[in-house]
């Protein structure tokens, strides 16, 4: 029997590989983006993020079967808030929208983080912005930064703050029958990391994390998505509030007592 998801960020990379697996396995796909997709949303604005919500419901009134929140931003990407705006409060405000549709049929909903949520090196105070729902304030911080610190600061800081919401609120959602968890993937080839290697305020830092993977090169995208169709499935049914790490072993092997 099909099943109905939902996704954002679904025309390229990890997103479109996904996508091209749960249709070819005869899943419906409903795909937020800003190109190449069933509903045009800018997530880096509240009026694209509810029109994304709104389209969503529109379009899957029944319910949906799972919610995949992996729109995201490179740390090259100007101006640096806007990677804050999409890469945090567009996956919070998505999902807070969709958890009543994805309750429905007692379903499963990813947040794409990063590896790099684990970095020590940057600011808390950004972060605990992010997670207070303190947009204005955490985006006037990043647009104060030198383009290296602002870039790294959005970039780990947003998928960091997305982890720890995962973890916060996963036990609410729990209770309510949606499996909330977050994938942590590490270097994947992707356009992306293609265009952060390419920039020359952090070509010199992501070659050094790409040539450093203890499984050896950089992932590709199916490598992600297959982690991803685990955790919307039933295989995965007891999971719940868990950040999986998807990356050669890069994590264990920089922090290997934390996890």
């Amino acid at each position: 029997m099909s099943k109905t998801y939902a996704m954002t960020g679904g025309a390229t990379g990890i997103g479109a590989s996904l996508k091209e697996k749960l249709q070819q396995r005869g899943d419906r796909v409903i795909v937020v983006d800003i190109v190449d997709a069933e509903i045009i949303a800018d997530l880096s604005q509240p009026e694209g993020r509810r029109e994304a919500v709104l389209g969503i419901h529109a379009r899957a009134p029944d319910g949906l079967d799972g919610f995949v929140a992996c729109a995201g931003l490179g740390p090259h990407i100007e101006p640096k808030s806007t990677i804050d705006r999409v890469n945090y409060f567009g996956v919070v405000s998505t999902i807070e929208g969709v958890r009543e549709l994805v309750g429905i049929k007692r379903g499963s909903i990813v947040a794409v983080s990063s590896n790099s949520a684990h970095m020590d090196d940057v600011d808390a105070g950004h972060i605990n912005a992010l997670l207070a729902g303190d947009e204005a304030g955490a985006c006037e911080w990043i647009d104060k930064q030198g383009d290296y610190e602002a870039g790294a600061n959005a970039y780990c800081g947003s998928k960091r703050a997305v982890a720890l919401w995962v973890r916060r609120n996963a036990p609410d959602y729990a209770r309510a029958g949606v499996r909330l968890n977050a994938i942590a993937p590490g270097m994947v080839d992707t356009a992306l990391n293609r265009g952060a290697i390419a920039d020359e305020v952090f070509r010199d830092a992501m070659t050094r994390n790409a040539n450093t993977i203890p499984l050896g090169g950089m992932g590709d995208p199916d490598m992600i998505s297959d982690a991803i169709l685990f955790m919307l499935d039933d295989a995965s049914r007891f999971m719940a509030g868990s950040v999986l790490f998807v990356d050669g072993a890069q994590d264990a092997e920089t922090y290997p007592d934390t996890f």
